[in-house]
């Protein structure tokens, strides 16, 4: 499913225009994204949770030219699936 995808189930369950839909989806992945640039964990029960995590430099090799590079450390968005989806979705 992707968010138009999104968009278009929640207009129909809800019975809202498609306006509106992309507008409440909008609103809830703006504010978890601003969330995490705040450096704040955003937890959904019985789905999961987002947290930034931190990762060191290193240094790395280009597989093409084996040149040793340098890797700056980064942030980056980490989801955890929470117990009940996790349950979900291995039910085979």
């Amino acid at each position: 499913m992707n968010k138009s995808q999104l968009i278009e189930a929640l207009a129909k369950a809800e019975d809202l225009a498609l306006k509106k839909a992309e507008e409440v989806v909008n609103t809830v992945f703006g504010d978890m994204e601003k969330a995490l640039v705040r450096g704040e964990r955003v937890e959904i029960r019985g789905f999961g949770s987002f947290k930034i995590k931190n990762y060191d430099g290193y240094q790395g090799r280009n597989p093409k030219t084996g040149e040793i590079i340098n890797v700056a450390p980064k942030k980056l968005p980490f989801f955890k699936v929470g117990k009940e989806l996790k349950e979900r979705v291995d039910i085979a």
